[in-house]
């Protein structure tokens, strides 16, 4: 579905396909489970955990945070995130 379409539909299916778009990459989905069983961290304890790149952590988190799924502050290197 285009992005020019999405006026058709209703903001909560907007948001809906939004989430469900951010779990259907597997490492998004690595990346919640892992943060469900630690509460918080920061990117480099996920990079330590997970076999990602830092780059490749960060991009994935960004991608959590614009769907909702995850708050944070991202800063550098010290991405602080919150479940």
């Amino acid at each position: 579905m285009g992005a020019s379409k999405t006026f058709v539909f209703a903001q909560r299916q907007n948001q809906i396909a939004i989430v469900m778009k951010a779990l259907g990459h597997l490492a998004r989905v690595a990346i919640l489970d892992y943060l469900a069983k630690m509460g918080q961290a920061v990117s480099k304890d996920i990079v330590n955990e997970l076999p990602l790149s830092q780059p490749t952590v960060v991009q994935h988190l960004q991608e959590l945070k614009k769907s909702g799924l995850i708050r944070g502050v991202f800063n550098g290197s010290k991405t602080l995130l919150f479940h």
